[in-house]
C-alpha cells in the first residue's frame, strides 16, 4: 500500500469549517489539531511506514488525528470510525471537512492496520515524540520530573494452574499442526483431547479427584515435552509454545511422598497467569491492594504538566526499575532540555537505593521520599543505631561498638553487625529486640545515600516544596484513566502493544493540554 496524501484545499466557505470555527472555543483540542495538524502530522512523517507504488492509503495525517482523538475518548476502533464519519469536530480537526460525505469514512481495520505499522516500525512512538517535541519547542519542558505509576488491568481473564496447563499443552498441539498432531497424541494418557477451553467435568469437592486431575494433566504435558526435546527445525512458534508450557508446570507443581504431581504450597516469584497473555503478572500497588496486569509509568514536567515519558512493565515490576529509562532526557544538557538544575520528585516507591545512587551519579537533585527505618512491635529502630562506614562499626543505643561483617553475593546487602551475645544481659533488650539470638542491623549497599537522603527530608524547606510539587503527578494520572476502555483497563495483550497504546494515550494527554494552554500561534516544530 502507498502512502496517501490529504488534500491542502480547504474549502473556506464549506459549512462544517465555518460551523466549528465559530462554535468551538480556541483551546479546544479540535480547532488546535485543526490549525496545526500539517506540522504535526505532515503525510511524510509516516512514509517509511508505506511502499512506493500500490494502492493509495488513507492519509496517515487523518488517520493520527482520529487515534489522537480515540485515545483522548476512550473510544473502540469501530467507535472511532463512526466519530469521524458523522461528528463534524472530528472531521473539522482532520481537515476533512471539505470532503464529500460519502468519502469521509474508512474501515476501522485501517486504524488496527497503522497501529501495526507503527509498532513495528524503527520509530514506533513518533505521535508522542511529535507532540513532546511541540511542547519543547514552545519552552514548556524544564528540567524538574515527578515520577509515579499506576496499574494497568490486563485484557485477560487470570487462569488457575489446571486452566493454565490444559491451555497450554492446548497452545502446543495447535502450535505443532496436523503434521505432528498423530505422534503427539499418541502419548497423551489422561483421556483429554484438550479440544475446549472448558474445565474437565470432575468432583471438584473431591480431593482425590482433583489431585488425580492434576498429575494426569501435568503428565501429559511432561510426556509432549520429553518427545519433543531435542528435535530442530521445530520452528518459532512451536518453541515458544513449549517454553510456556515448561514455565507453568515448573512454577506450581511439586511431586508429593506418593509420586504424585499436585500444585505447590507456594506462590512462584515471577508467576504466569495467563497463557492468553503469558507477560501479564500479579501486581501489589500496596500491601492491602492487589491486581493483575501491568503497570504504567510516567514523568512529568511539574511546571506545565506535561507527559516527558512512559513506560510499561509487568505488575510484579518495582517502580524503582524504569527510572533511568524515565529521566534519560535529564542527562543532556541544560540548554538542549531547559534552563535550571535538574530534580526528581517521588513517593517513597522511588526511595530505593539504587535510585538514589544513580540521581546522585547523574547530579540530579534528589527529591524523591524514603521511608524512615521501622522495627517491630515499637523497637528501637536502625536510626538509633549510629552506623560509621569510615570505621566500619555499629554502636548500639547502649553503647556496644560491633564491627560490621561483610556480605558476599548478595544485590542488596553489603554488611550485618551481629550484637549477639551483647543483647543477653543489655538492660536495653525488651525495647530493642525479642530474637533470642540478639540484635541485628543489616547495612545497605547503599546506607549513604539513604542516610544522607533521610536527613535531608526533615528540612522544611525540602518537605514544602515535595508537597507542592509532588501531587502534580497524581492529577495527571487521574485525566490518563479516566476512561474505563484504554485507560485502566488495557485494550491489548502483551508488553509491547500495551506500551504503545498507553504512549499514544500519553501523546494526546499532550497535545489537549497544549490546546487548553492556548498553545496556537508562535511555535515551529523541526520535524
Amino acid at each position: 500500500m502507498a502512502l496517501g496524501r490529504a488534500s491542502q484545499q480547504l474549502d473556506l466557505l464549506d459549512p462544517i469549517s465555518r460551523f466549528c470555527g465559530q462554535a468551538l472555543p480556541p483551546n479546544s483540542i479540535f480547532v488546535f489539531l485543526h490549525a496545526h495538524r500539517d506540522r504535526l502530522f505532515p503525510d511524510g512523517l509516516f512514509s517509511d511506514l508505506f511502499a512506493r507504488t500500490g494502492r493509495r492509503s488513507v492519509p496517515p495525517s487523518v488517520v493520527a488525528v482520529v487515534m489522537v482523538l480515540q485515545r483522548l475518548e476512550g473510544l473502540s476502533d469501530r467507535e472511532a470510525v463512526d466519530r469521524f464519519t458523522f461528528d463534524a469536530r472530528w472531521r473539522y480537526a482532520a481537515g476533512a471537512g471539505g470532503w464529500d460525505i460519502g468519502r469521509t469514512g474508512f474501515a476501522h481495520t485501517v486504524l488496527v492496520d497503522m497501529r501495526e505499522r507503527l509498532r513495528r516500525s524503527d520509530r514506533p512512538d513518533r505521535i508522542f515524540q511529535v507532540a513532546l517535541a511541540a511542547a519543547s519547542e514552545a519552552g514548556l519542558i524544564g528540567r524538574r520530573r515527578v515520577l509515579d505509576s499506576t496499574p494497568l488491568y490486563d485484557a485477560v481473564a487470570t487462569m488457575d494452574t489446571v486452566t493454565l496447563i490444559r491451555s497450554a499443552i492446548r497452545g502446543l498441539l495447535k502450535a505443532a499442526g496436523s503434521d505432528m498432531a498423530g505422534p503427539l497424541r499418541a502419548v497423551l494418557t489422561a483421556g483429554d483431547d484438550y479440544a475446549s477451553s472448558a474445565k474437565p467435568a470432575v468432583d471438584w469437592d473431591d480431593k482425590a479427584a482433583r489431585d488425580a486431575l492434576i498429575d494426569s494433566r501435568a503428565r501429559d504435558g511432561y510426556a509432549l515435552l520429553s518427545l519433543l526435546a531435542g528435535r530442530e527445525g521445530l520452528g518459532e512458534p512451536v518453541t515458544q509454545a513449549m517454553h510456556l508450557l515448561v514455565t507453568v508446570l515448573g512454577q506450581d507443581l511439586e511431586t508429593d511422598p506418593d509420586g504424585l504431581l499436585r500444585i505447590a504450597r507456594k506462590v512462584a516469584t515471577d508467576r504466569v497467569i495467563s497463557t492468553v497473555d503469558p507477560q501479564a503478572r500479579h501486581g501489589h500497588k500496596t500491601s492491602h491492594r492487589g491486581f493483575d496486569g501491568y503497570k504504567a509509568h510516567i514523568a512529568i514536567d511539574p511546571d506545565s504538566e506535561i507527559i516527558t515519558a512512559t513506560g510499561v512493565t509487568a505488575g510484579n515490576t518495582g517502580d524503582a526499575q524504569p527510572v533511568p529509562e524515565l529521566i534519560a532526557d535529564l542527562a543532556q544538557p541544560a540548554a538542549a532540555g531547559g534552563e535550571g538544575d535538574a530534580a526528581v520528585y517521588g513517593d517513597s516507591a522511588y526511595g530505593a537505593g539504587e535510585v538514589l545512587a544513580h540521581l546522585h551519579e547523574q547530579d540530579i537533585d534528589i527529591k524523591t521520599k524514603v521511608q524512615p527505618p521501622n522495627a517491630p512491635a515499637g523497637k528501637f529502630t536502625k536510626e538509633l543505631f549510629i552506623i560509621d562506614l569510615g570505621t566500619t562499626t555499629v554502636t548500639c543505643p547502649n553503647g556496644i561498638t560491633i564491627a560490621i561483617r561483610p556480605v558476599t553475593g548478595h544485590a542488596r546487602h553489603a554488611g550485618k553487625a551481629d550484637f549477639g551475645k551483647a543483647c543477653t544481659a543489655c538492660p536495653l533488650r525488651e525495647q530493642c529486640t525479642a530474637s533470642k539470638t540478639g540484635r541485628q542491623i543489616t547495612i545497605s549497599r547503599w546506607e549513604t545515600h539513604l542516610t544522607a537522603a533521610r536527613t535531608r527530608q526533615q528540612d522544611p524547606v525540602w518537605q514544602a516544596d515535595y508537597r507542592a510539587t509532588r501531587p502534580k503527578v497524581e492529577r495527571k494520572l487521574a485525566h490518563l484513566m479516566r476512561r474505563r476502555h484504554g485507560g485502566r483497563r488495557a485494550r491489548m495483550r502483551g508488553r509491547d502493544r500495551i506500551n504503545a497504546d498507553f504512549t499514544l494515550l500519553a501523546a494526546a494527554t499532550n497535545l489537549a493540554r497544549l490546546a487548553t494552554l492556548g498553545l496556537t500561534t508562535g511555535w515551529t516544530l523541526n520535524l
